[in-house]
């Protein structure tokens, strides 16, 4: 055992200062993973894994490397699901493809997925360094992970659901039908990376899955239903901008999803809501 005295007293933790503008202070970090909702019926070892990932996100206020740890830490979640959902142990990126083909997550979804797994990659073998990932952009690939998690952890379709909550008893026709169409579309790939007056549209793609997915498997919390309704008013203000054919039809289709869902609710004021200054947030994070 070490017994030597240490050479100076252990000081709190200060802010990264690469992280200035990215929260006034540790407690504003929550808002960032807020919606990075845990599954249900997940093992303890996904569970554990997806928790741990969204805690270094936070604490990366502190030491921005956590972020892209975060990233290589959800993943150990989402192949461990893939294997168990597919019955089959292969590498991470044929397990993305297999799911994918299988229709058991969108194309769109495959590939944030795999924007993971290359980051993860190039990590390993010091392409990469663990700085070179925002905090931000770790928010949208663990975000990605979570909501591939909770489809895989769903029951096959041929099974007969057991929707619990007022919400998910409401949307047993429509919504569902509007989701299942979701998964089979193409995101644009055309409009990765891109933002219309502030609005990065990879982040408002996730944003809105998020709580349909939550509204279908048993309904929305007062936080789910204001940040569906934002997400709403976001798409009211960039789908008017947007000039081709199936970008507008997608987007157009997304904010019809997301008012289906966000129908039985009272909007929220938007002005104090999660989503709130969503705009600021820079492009292709």
């Amino acid at each position: 055992m070490n017994t030597l005295p240490l050479s100076e007293p252990l000081l709190p933790p200060v802010r990264d200062a690469r992280a200035r503008d990215l929260a006034l202070d540790h407690a504003d970090m929550h808002a960032l993973v807020a919606d990075l909702v845990l599954p249900g019926g997940a093992s303890m070892y996904v569970m554990s894994a997806m928790q741990t990932s969204r805690e270094l996100i936070r604490h990366s206020y502190y030491r921005y490397e956590f972020a892209a740890v975060a990233v290589t830490r959800s993943l150990f979640a989402l192949e461990h699901v893939l294997a168990e959902r597919l019955a089959t142990n292969e590498p991470l990126h044929t397990l993305i493809e297999r799911a994918a083909q299988a229709g058991v997550i969108t194309a769109g979804l495959a590939a944030e997925l795999d924007r993971g797994r290359l980051l993860r990659d190039k990590l390993t073998q010091g392409a990469a360094s663990s700085a070179a990932l925002r905090p931000i952009g770790a928010v949208v690939m663990v975000r990605a992970v979570f909501d591939a998690v909770s489809l895989l952890l769903r029951p096959p379709s041929g099974s007969k659901g057991t929707a619990t909550g007022t919400g998910g008893a409401q949307h047993e026709g429509g919504l569902a039908q509007l989701w299942e169409e979701h998964l089979r579309a193409l995101f644009p790939d055309g409009l990765r990376g891109v933002d219309f007056d502030g609005v990065d549209l990879v982040l408002l793609d996730a944003d809105v899955a998020g709580p349909v997915l939550r509204e279908l498997k048993g309904g929305l919390d007062d936080h789910g239903i204001a940040y569906l309704w934002s997400c709403i008013a976001d798409l009211d203000q960039i789908v008017p901008l947007i000039n081709e054919e199936y970008c507008a039809s997608y987007f157009t289709k997304l904010r019809t999803m997301a008012q289906v869902a966000a129908a039985p609710y009272t909007p929220r004021d938007l002005t104090t809501g999660p989503r709130a200054g969503v705009g600021s947030r820079p492009a292709g994070d």
